[in-house]
């Protein structure tokens, strides 16, 4: 039980070597959801992928229960924010880590050498141990991290709220990761959010509008009472966003730790939250030694075996989760915790979604610049409109696009009604959310009737995009507010729709986070945000294809298409609206992707 400067103790599980002829380096794990096994004699039984390398080489292990959670005394407090001038007894997550970091090197055989890494909600954590700046804490790795909780993380995606994914945690989260649940006082069993009898998208729709999950999910579950009720972006999301302080990481007077980020291109969770991470520290603290890793992964599967497969795509020969830790994570600790081998010789490592290659990328990930280095060839990157056109195609310069007709239609409609929404994933039923849904086929999607899909001719050559897609389009609805998922697709030559990119944007949210404006009806408005960064390319004899809908459910919440507070909407304010994207004549619509020669 480590003291923090203000009393409050912290349950920490150190496995330490026998063997004390030498000096061990540190590698620690600041953990929300449990240290287990607890008790005298009772151990962890480490993954061989995760740790093998690291107990084989002498690591110290440490595992810590963060502040109010599990066996740790304290308040426990979602994404904690930083308190960038500490005063006296005030404590934060990087408080935390540096009192942890200075009572282990004092009461370990460490070699005055700590490392942190954590996947998820402990990524978030080995940010802010990275904010710490505690002299020991040589090198910290946050994989897949929580990161903003409004743009574009778990909780929310520009403004939608991710409903399936937060009800179904909020509640277990608040409750389960207690000691009062360590101590058999709270069981897992019976929970009110414990809903889905039959298939998720049927138990979901059948509840109604987000207040009636509220009404099932109580008073007492803080993570979700603040969730509704800010339902803009405000301060408490801003305060609460950690890259907002990763300006403090550059200091010259105290350590800058090296940072590896790690993320997975097909992260259902925290896909943003990596991207994210890096792009801000590479901004706000130049001087911090920095390097990003991105596979074909979905949310942490990099630590564990299988990692070279998602749903019906296999990404290769090689057992990627091998690959990651024998020439990525561990080479990065050895160096900077045992001063072995040589300096990581990347800025970035990116796989290519489509060859099942990798990028090295010396200079690291920047997405503004248009030429740069890839294994060890000078690429030029342009940025390049995708034009959606009558009759379903999608055009460019680079892509074949028939003939336009004398007299083109002006736009392409659906209607999207929300008491009949498009599913996320297809084939069911489904317990929750299938994380495989990331780079699922998407044939169920464009069968449908409320989802407009345009596509190119099978393209003569391969289309290689490394950057990040940007949608600009024209779109108007009958109603005052609609939500626009736009999915970017790479259609095989069997007719298999694998979905590469995607993203929503509720759209009284399109001109402001925070300042919402209902729709004018029918009337043409620009709708312009960006996707997550994408690696692909798109080869011959395939076709790209971008598909617009206005549901993706229950992965979100559904828009009532009524300009209104959502998580104070009745289910009577959910009404059908006709939805129309513009793409001939005054009003264009295109996507823009970062295409590589």
């Amino acid at each position: 039980m480590i003291p923090m400067r203000d009393g409050i103790r912290l349950f920490t599980a150190i496995y330490e070597p026998r063997d004390n002829s030498s000096r061990h380096p540190i590698l620690m794990n600041r953990q929300c959801y449990g240290c287990a096994p607890y008790g005298e004699g009772r151990f962890q039984h480490f993954s061989p992928v995760g740790y093998y390398e690291y107990l084989r080489n002498g690591y110290i292990i440490v595992y810590q229960d963060v502040r109010g959670k599990n066996m740790s005394e304290g308040v426990f407090e979602d994404i904690r924010p930083y308190i960038p001038n500490k005063k006296g007894k005030q404590t934060d997550e990087a408080s935390d880590t540096y009192d942890t970091a200075e009572w282990l090197i004092r009461n370990t055989h460490s070699n005055q050498c700590i490392g942190v890494h954590g996947i998820s909600y402990p990524g978030f954590y080995s940010t802010m141990a990275a904010l710490s700046l505690h002299p020991a804490i040589k090198a910290v790795t946050p994989q897949a991290p929580v990161t903003d909780w409004f743009r574009g993380d778990d909780d929310h995606h520009n403004g939608a709220l991710c409903l399936v994914d937060m009800f179904d945690f909020e509640y277990w989260f608040q409750y389960v990761n207690t000691r009062d649940f360590w101590d058999g006082k709270i069981s897992r069993r019976g929970i009110p959010t414990d809903i889905v009898k039959r298939d998720v998208y049927t138990d979901y729709l059948s509840i109604g509008a987000v207040k009636n999950f509220s009404q099932i999910m109580g008073d007492s579950v803080e993570m979700w009472h603040l969730t509704t009720t800010h339902p803009n972006l405000d301060e408490y999301w801003e305060t609460h966003t950690v890259t907002n302080y990763v300006q403090y990481l550059s200091s010259s007077k105290k350590a800058n730790p090296a940072v590896m980020v790690v993320g997975g291109l097909f992260d259902a969770e925290d896909c943003y939250g990596a991207f994210d991470t890096y792009k801000k520290i590479r901004m706000k603290s130049p001087a911090t030694p920095l390097y990003l890793v991105e596979g074909p992964w979905s949310h942490g599967a990099w630590r564990y075996s299988g990692a070279s497969r998602l749903g019906l795509v296999d990404y290769g020969n090689e057992a990627l989760e091998s690959v990651y830790m024998m020439q990525m994570e561990y080479p990065f600790f050895a160096y900077y915790l045992e001063g072995k081998g040589e300096k990581p010789e990347y800025g970035a490592r990116m796989f290519d979604t489509g060859t099942h290659t990798w990028y090295n990328l010396p200079d690291g990930w920047d997405t503004s610049a248009t030429t740069f280095t890839a294994n060890g060839r000078n690429m030029t990157r342009t940025r390049t409109a995708f034009h959606l056109s009558d009759g379903g195609a999608l055009c460019s310069d680079i892509t074949y696009c028939p003939k336009t007709p004398v007299q083109p239609e002006p736009y392409t409609s659906y209607v999207s009604d929300p008491s009949r929404p498009v599913p996320y994933i297809g084939i069911g039923p489904h317990g929750g959310r299938d994380e495989s849904y990331m780079n699922a086929d998407q044939r169920f999607a464009s069968w449908r009737t409320d989802v407009a899909v345009f596509q190119t001719d099978p393209l003569t050559r391969a289309v290689a995009v490394l950057g990040t897609p940007e949608v600009d389009f024209t779109v108007s609805t009958s109603t005052t507010d609609a939500d626009f998922i736009v999915k970017v697709i790479d259609v095989d030559e069997d007719g298999r729709q694998n979905l590469i990119r995607w993203e929503i944007m509720r759209g009284k949210y399109r001109n402001s986070l925070s300042n919402p404006e209902p729709f004018v009806p029918d009337q043409p408005t620009s709708l312009r945000f960006t996707l997550n960064d994408m690696s692909h390319t798109f080869l011959p004899n395939h076709r790209i294809m971008v598909q617009v809908q206005s549901s993706m459910f229950p992965l979100f919440d559904r828009n009532p298409q009524k300009f209104c507070n959502i998580y104070e909407c009745d289910d009577s304010d959910f009404q059908p609206a006709s939805i129309r994207i513009y793409h001939s004549g005054e009003y264009q619509s295109r996507l823009w992707l970062p295409v590589v020669e």
